[in-house]
């Protein structure tokens, strides 16, 4: 699977930002989208994802500002990001394979990642 991320760049506290995420080589429509991020020192934490039928579950940090939602037609799944505080700052990373452990949650697949975009969020 090869990912292509992009929308990332700076915003003030408060503004918004829409990242995608698009496949190349390959149909994910079957597949659970998701996106995690890392800030600086931290690891990486999971942000939402989005199941084949459209099912969603979001970090209870970002609830309420980011959308999840999928273009299947396209091969592209989109975090619309609005909102954005400064605890939002990091590298955000798609990727493209998600199961659900009944003990782990949402585990992402190694081989399905995209690169990351970078968002910053600074005044």
């Amino acid at each position: 699977v090869q990912l292509q991320a992009s929308g990332g760049g700076s915003v003030q506290p408060g503004g918004s930002l829409r990242l995608s995420c698009a496949a190349y080589g390959t149909t994910f429509r079957k597949n659970a989208i998701g996106w995690y991020r890392q800030a600086p020192g931290n690891q990486r934490e999971f942000v939402a994802v989005i199941t084949s039928g459209g099912l969603l579950t979001y970090a209870e940090s970002v609830k309420g500002r980011f959308t999840l939602f999928r273009d299947n037609a396209h091969n592209t799944a989109h975090l619309q990001m609005n909102d954005l505080k400064f605890e939002d700052m990091a590298v955000y990373y798609c990727n493209a394979d998600l199961r659900l452990d009944s003990k782990l949650g949402w585990v992402p697949s190694d081989d399905a990642w995209g690169q990351g975009t970078q968002v910053t969020v600074s005044s």
